[in-house]
């Protein structure tokens, strides 16, 4: 059982502020994005062996940006309904639950560096696991903390499901191993002769 652990937790006043609370997970995710480049991670995407169902790559941006935002007023909703409760235990969770909340963004955030900068499916989805199981002790312990808090989450823990199975599926069909998949090819426009592009890739339209 996780505790409240300071030294790893994001400051007080983050999640006592209802804009800090918002705009720190929105912007590091998609500082996060941009870092790993936006182009590169939809050819890569587009790419790899996917399972069924997998959603076009421009719905990824909004919906991420979605659920930052609710995950950032989940914590401020708990942590202003829980420290301004007289019950020790109530206090008590939503501390636990701002660790809780803490670790699972680091989680989040390091995803896609693994799954597309660093193309190591495996770490990813172990990454991603984890962040689901985090994700929903978070949810079960915020929800006695408010339960408004537990709802905007929901849609958040859904999504984590959704994208773990996408994650894992990816993986699997790729043989868990994405550099075998890129191929060098000659590229007369950028004069460096060579390039990296997936063997699976289909051809672009004229």
């Amino acid at each position: 059982m996780t505790t409240y652990i300071p030294s790893i937790t994001l400051p007080d006043a983050i999640f006592a502020n209802p804009a800090a609370a918002i705009l720190l997970p929105v912007g590091l995710g998609l500082g996060v994005g941009y870092s790993v480049s936006p182009k590169s991670t939809q050819k890569t995407y587009l790419a790899l062996k996917q399972p069924p169902l997998r959603p076009p790559p421009q719905v990824f941006g909004p919906t991420w940006t979605t659920l930052y935002a609710l995950m950032g007023y989940a914590a401020y909703r708990a942590w202003s309904a829980g420290t301004a409760s007289l019950n020790p235990t109530t206090i008590q969770l939503t501390k636990q639950g701002a660790t809780l909340f803490t670790i699972q963004l680091g989680l989040n955030l390091i995803w896609m560096p693994l799954f597309f900068g660093l193309k190591r499916p495996i770490e990813a989805t172990a990454d991603i696991t984890l962040l689901t199981g985090v994700t929903g002790y978070l949810t079960y312990v915020w929800s006695q903390v408010d339960t408004g808090a537990a709802w905007c989450l929901a849609p958040y823990l859904g999504w984590l499901s959704f994208a773990t199975y996408l994650s894992a599926g990816t993986g699997y069909l790729n043989d868990w191993d994405f550099a075998d998949k890129e191929r060098d090819s000659t590229t007369s426009n950028t004069g460096s002769g060579m390039d990296k592009d997936y063997v699976n890739k289909a051809p672009e339209r004229k």
